[in-house]
This record gives structure tokens, sequence and C-alpha cells, in this order.
């Protein structure tokens, strides 16, 4: 039998399980039919006397999915009581994947609207999947929203869990993103940002580094349309057709990663359950929602637009160096970085360190280097003390001034003897781990060079 997702017929009828009906009276036992079903991935068809569809339902394996109806406590259920009574007939269309299995069922019920899937096609509470199809980088994601304009919609679909663990699996594939960034490609700012775990892990291009093209990311966004639109079987021919081009022209890192997608397309059954995939916590930093965090938790007067943080870097107090980092609306900006060499303090000195950092920064001319809005120190109660002791030397102050202790992730403040504990999903916590993990990586970088060039001397 051949599958509905590889041939994309014009009729459904021509792909139902007809090896089945030929040698089946229509007074057979539907439940003696299903015994015959494969153990395989695909959608089931329910039919009343009048052979119309009044249910379709998906299954991971067809035998055992479809054959739990007849059993006395699909009777007893009240979900599925009604519905029992009324089949007459039953019939299948196996998948290569759970994944294709979920996307058929969406379709089917979309387009046949059988009796007992009502309330899923009518009900706004489903959830759909919904591609942002006008931003520069499209985003992906679920909604039980979805929008009017402006977006590619697939769905309903009948559980939010199923469609959460097909999007995992397709995102390996093509590597779109799911974040909630607002991402422009006339912002050079974004080309200093660092993407999240994702991007790692190989489950997302890292638009928001600029790591792929908006024209790239666009291919890869119209390849996931045209499967979740069932054209898989065209979709994997123009994919060996491009994959030979570039091979052809010498562009064999593109031709690579054609043949990547291509096999993960054809092997799609292999890349586990839907309901087993897990996403990482890729805890992504949304600078817009992080700066609005710090202003709404702190009760600041303005937004903190420019955040910089400052770290000490040593090994045994040798060498011992400060780093200071600048964000500009929650994104690092890489021309305002500074690098220093600790000068007055002799010995394992964090607090001393830190405030000869803190003097010299804010004892510049404001002109030349305006005070931030908020600064980041790495450190618990003490360092925070030291900066404020050194601060109220200075004749520059910034607005705001905090401190992050890496252990518990504890936010020391001004004036306060306990420090906050922020959850570790606010937006604002994951902002600033972000400044003092940038602060931190500046330092040590500046100390490996100072190292490197000591021991080359010596």
């Amino acid at each position: 039998m051949d599958d509905l997702l590889k041939s994309e017929p014009d009729n459904l009828s021509d792909h139902l399980s007809n090896d089945l009906s030929d040698h089946l009276s229509n007074d057979f036992p539907v439940a003696e039919k299903v015994r015959m079903f494969p153990h395989r991935p695909g959608v089931y068809l329910m039919k009343d006397g009048a052979e119309c569809v009044i249910y379709i339902g998906k299954a991971k394996d067809l035998r055992n999915r479809a054959g739990s109806y007849f059993h006395k406590t699909a009777l007893e259920d009240a979900r599925t009581a009604p519905l029992i009574p009324e089949i007459r007939d039953i019939d299948f269309i196996e998948t290569e994947s759970e994944v294709d299995a979920l996307l058929l069922e969406a379709r089917l019920i979309k387009d046949i609207q059988p009796k007992y899937n009502r309330d899923l096609k009518d009900s706004k509470t489903f959830p759909y999947l919904q591609i942002r199809t006008r931003e520069p980088f499209p985003r992906v994601e679920i909604t039980r929203t979805p929008k009017d304009h402006g977006v590619k919609l697939f769905g309903p679909f009948t559980n939010s869990s199923g469609l959460r663990g097909a999007i995992l699996v397709l995102q390996k594939i093509f590597r779109f993103r799911s974040c909630t960034l607002d991402l422009r490609t006339d912002d050079e700012r974004w080309r200093w940002f660092r993407p999240c775990l994702l991007h790692s892990i190989h489950q997302c291009s890292a638009p928001c580094n600029f790591r792929i093209t908006a024209e790239e990311y666009r291919k890869n966004i119209n390849r996931l349309v045209r499967f979740l639109e069932g054209k898989k079987k065209s979709l994997l021919a123009d994919l060996h057709r491009e994959m030979q081009d570039a091979a052809g022209q010498r562009q064999y890192e593109l031709a690579a990663e054609l043949r990547d997608q291509i096999h993960n397309l054809e092997t799609l059954n292999q890349r586990g359950e839907i309901d087993t995939n897990i996403q990482p916590e890729a805890f992504m930093v949304d600078p817009r929602r992080g700066v609005l965090g710090l202003q709404k938790i702190f009760k600041l007067e303005k937004i903190p637009r420019i955040i910089e943080g400052i770290d000490i870097a040593h090994l045994g107090g040798t060498d011992m160096v400060a780093s200071l980092v600048q964000f500009i609306d929650g994104l690092p900006f890489k021309p305002g970085y500074r690098r220093y060499k600790i000068k007055t303090v002799r010995g394992i000195d964090d607090f001393a360190s830190m405030a000869e950092v803190v003097t010299r920064r804010f004892s510049h001319n404001e002109a030349d280097h305006p005070p931030p809005d908020l600064l980041l120190i790495d450190g618990g109660k003490g360092q925070l003390h030291s900066v404020l002791t050194a601060l109220s030397k200075t004749p520059l102050q910034p607005g705001f001034v905090l401190s992050l202790a890496k252990r518990e992730e504890e936010v020391y403040v001004p004036n306060q003897t306990e420090p906050l504990k922020l959850s570790r999903h606010s937006f604002a916590l994951r902002l600033l781990q972000y400044v003092r993990d940038e602060a931190h990586r500046f330092a040590q970088h500046y100390h490996h060079i100072l190292r490197k060039n000591r021991f080359s001397k010596e």
C-alpha cells in the first residue's frame, strides 16, 4: 500500500486499505479487520453505515491503537462511548513515522471534517503550528490563538505534547528558530549576540547571530512548509538535485548540509518517538523582555538601556586583570568593551581589585564615557560593598548597581540586607547572567593572553 505522504494523492480513497476490503465482506466484524492492521505508525479512519468518515485518529502502532476502541473499557469511557456504536467500518493510511501521522491527521480532519472531530475543527483552544512568515527570520511556534495575517498556519492538532515533540524532531532537520527574539537584518548589534544552547546542539541555525543569511534561512522554512503540507516526495527530489548541483560547483559545505538534511528526512522514523523528545533548557535570552524585567523588578525610573558588567580574573594572584563589557538594549556592544591590568593590588584581593577598576572607569570625562544605567558586579555582598565605597569617591555615578553571586544566582541590591532570588525562568535574570558570563569570558581571555606572553618571555 502506498503512503499518502510519499505519493501526494489527488484522491484519498485510492490510498485506503483496499488490500483489506477486497477480501472482507461488509458484515465482517470491524474488530477482526483491525487485527490485520500493521504495527506501524499511521492514521485510522472510522466510518458509519453510510460509509461517511466519522472520526480520524493517529497512532504510532495502528493495530494496537485502533484495536483499543473495541475493548469493554472504550464503551465505558465517556469520551469514546458515543462513537463506538456508530462504527461500521475502519480504514487506515500507513505513514513512515509518527511525525508524518501527526501531520496527516491534522490535514485530513481539516479536509474531511468528521462528525466526532468537530470540536477539534471548530474550537480555538486546540494548538496550532504557526510560522510568522513576514519576519526576516520567520519563527516557528505553537499557539492556541492563531493570527489572521502574516502567518502560515497548520492544524489544529489533537494535543500540544505531540505537536511539541514533532516540532523538536523537525527542528533537528530544518534548524529553524522557535524563540521570541525581535530579529532585524539591519541591526548589526545582533552580530555580537550569543546564540542559545539550541545552536550548540545543532537544532537552530542561529539567525540571532547572523550565522545564516535571511535568504538561506527562508529556504529552510520553505522546505519545512513543503514537508508540513505533505510534499515530502517532491521535496526530497529537489534536495537531491540541489545537492548534486552544489557538489558540481564545488560548494562542498552546502552539499554536505543538504546530504544531512536528506538523510534525516529519509530516516524520520528513526528520530525517536514524538512524545519522548525532550527540549533541553536553552535559557534563551530575550533582550527586550530582559531590560523591561529589570526595570520592573528593581523599580527603575527608566529602562536600563546601557548595562555594564565587571569581572576579575587571575591565577593565584598572578597576572590579575579585569574586564568591562557593555550591553545596549540587552545586546552586547563590543566597541564598549574594556580590559584592565590591576596596578595597585598585590596578592589575591578581589574586593580591592574591583574597587580599583570601578575608580578608573568612573573617573573619566562623562562626555567621553557616559555612565551606564545599570552596573553589574560579579560577586556577592562583599564585592558590592567594595564597589559602592569606591563609587562614593568618583565623579561619575551609574544609575543603579547590582551584584550577582554565581553559586546560588542571588542578586544583591544596595541598602538591602538579604539578596533577591529571581525565578530561573526570569528574562531579567537571564540577561544578568548573560552580562556576567560575558564579562567573565572577556576577563579570562585577557588573562590567558598575558600568561601566554609572560611564558614566552621566560
